[in-house]
């Protein structure tokens, strides 16, 4: 078994983007150098590091439950244990001691006389008198109280008729955004595509989807780029969709699906990307703490701002 840097490091990078710590994400990213892993991140599937955590988790709760020859620890299972308990020092030691006192303190209290048992059951009907009395207090206490709780919003079930799931990329999502004049719903993830969902009430499909493979050129040909889509934006006029990538470029496409314009300039990933009110110019922001002002007729980058942090 092998671990490198890199993986931890990635695996804790797309933990953060799930988790919706955008910003965490974004500086980790820098720090560790994600940009220059050549981890294929359409490979790797939502929720990889929970995922490898439970496992160990279950590794150790098997340890403090099994003995060395494969029977249970004194013929049971031991209750689970949290991350936290897993990763104290001895735990396996600590938790079967912790199991055996805990069993020698029962067959204490089963063993104890009958006179002693009766006299307990008498004391714990006293305490049961006080703790009935206890409680009513505290629910004459609680509806006193009531006006003072806070109002809490209950969850809300959207009946699966109601509901359109939207299948097609190969790994999670990072971002949608509507067009702003037509039922068209773009999204971006970490497959390296972005995708227009058409959900308009005459499309042919409910799930009709135009793929926005983005590509870089290496040996003359054009290849998936392996890296996040993380941005996206339509223009005023809906007819034009931005896109970031994390390989370092912006794109610009039609509705149609049709790459209109490659702007390279970066010297890292895009985290974020907005269009002017007129649809005339994209700004865009990098890892390379500049932002980018870009014609988005003619793709030139009109102005360059550095030294952001």
């Amino acid at each position: 078994m092998s671990i490198s840097s890199d993986e931890v490091n990635f695996l804790v990078y797309r933990y953060l983007q799930e988790s919706g710590f955008s910003h965490s994400a974004f500086t980790f990213g820098i720090e560790s150098h994600i940009s220059q892993s050549n981890i294929n991140g359409a490979l790797v599937p939502p929720a990889a590091l929970i995922s490898i955590i439970q496992k160990g988790l279950q590794y150790v709760e098997a340890e403090v439950s099994i003995n060395e020859d494969g029977t249970l620890f004194d013929g049971r299972p031991i209750e689970s244990l949290s991350l936290i308990d897993a990763v104290m020092p001895d735990v396996v030691q600590t938790r079967q001691q912790a199991y055996r006192d805990k069993m020698a303190q029962q067959q204490a209290a089963a063993s104890a006389p009958a006179s002693a048992t009766g006299g307990s059951i008498t004391g714990n009907a006293k305490n049961g008198e006080n703790t009935a009395n206890g409680e009513e207090n505290g629910a004459h206490a609680l509806a006193n109280n009531h006006a003072d709780l806070m109002e809490v919003d209950g969850d809300v079930e959207i009946p699966q008729n109601k509901a359109m799931v939207l299948r097609g990329h190969e790994s999670e999502v990072f971002i949608c955004a509507w067009n702003p004049v037509s039922d068209l719903l773009a999204s971006g993830s970490g497959d390296s595509t972005a995708r227009i969902w058409n959900l308009s009430e005459n499309s042919t499909s409910s799930s009709t989807q135009l793929v926005l493979r983005h590509c870089i050129r290496e040996g003359g040909q054009d290849v998936p780029s392996n890296k996040d889509v993380t941005s996206l934006d339509w223009n005023s006029e809906g007819t034009l969709l931005a896109t970031g990538s994390y390989d370092g470029f912006a794109r610009i496409w039609t509705k149609d699906g049709n790459l209109a314009s490659t702007l390279g300039q970066h010297k890292g990933p895009i985290f974020a990307l907005k269009w002017n009110k007129k649809g005339n110019f994209i700004l865009s922001a990098g890892v390379d703490k500049t932002t980018i002002i870009w014609d988005a007729h003619t793709g030139e980058a009109k102005q360059q701002f550095p030294f952001h942090s």
